[in-house]
């Protein structure tokens, strides 16, 4: 007897990030966190890495079932209004700027699944009109190799995938959100007031964003692991 063939994992656009170098393939290259593609895996996705071009952007993310905006490097200060440079941003790129936010952009305005993670979620409120804070302060604020916990706002649909109110978060940004972007809400918080979670109200399709990196600690947390697991399944839809 012949098996009926197994669906096709959700095709998730993950898109990459510029490397300066990597000692195997000997040049710079576009990369994504081994961490992040696994926990989509695991959720039962196929992660697909694609080239931050701005060409076609609508058509290029026409064949994907979700997008994933990952985290990354410093967003241009230029693009939320700002005219000055804080010493401390890094890793600006203009054209992974101009791609991730017209990814945001397309994929609020369309419905398609988006998770958003760290860069990603600042990469959203900037897109809605949003602004950042270019630096929250020395090492006594930064949120760099810190686990910390987070409150996270019930209904929402961030506590709706982890299925908790309070979360052990792995965090690594040293900016975060100023002004909100139109139509965002804050999902969650850390015990400082950093906002770490956003979502929008009436949004077309299934979205969340997190300033944590939930792919850290998803492979022994499950708590971490459902957000994943979540939006897989709203991409498979």
């Amino acid at each position: 007897m012949t098996r009926p063939p197994r669906p096709p994992r959700p095709l998730i656009a993950v898109p990459a990030r510029f490397s300066a170098t990597s000692s195997a393939l000997r040049f710079a290259a576009e990369v994504n966190a081994r961490a992040l593609i696994e926990a989509v895996w695991r959720a039962g996705g196929e992660p697909a890495s694609i080239h931050p071009a701005v060409t076609d952007v609508p058509g290029r993310l026409a064949r994907f079932d979700g997008v994933l905006l990952p985290g990354g490097g410093d967003l241009a200060p230029y693009r939320y209004g700002a005219t000055d440079t804080h010493d401390s941003v890094y890793d600006v790129d203009d054209l992974q700027d101009t791609f991730d936010l017209q990814v945001a952009r397309h994929a609020l305005e369309s419905g398609v699944p988006l998770l958003a993670i760290c860069r990603g979620l600042q990469a959203v409120n900037v897109a809605f009109g949003g602004t950042l804070e270019q630096d929250m302060g020395g090492p006594d604020r930064t949120h760099r190799h810190l686990r910390h916990p987070v409150t996270v706002r019930p209904g929402s649909l961030v506590e709706q995938a982890m299925g908790e109110e309070k979360a052990d978060a792995s965090c690594y940004h040293h900016q975060r959100v100023d002004r909100l972007g139109t139509g965002l809400t804050v999902t969650a918080t850390a015990a400082d007031g950093t906002v770490e979670g956003l979502e929008l109200t009436g949004a077309r399709g299934w979205f969340t964003a997190v300033q944590w990196h939930p792919e850290d600690t998803a492979h022994a947390d499950p708590v971490q692991q459902r957000l994943f697991d979540a939006f897989v399944r709203a991409a498979e839809q």
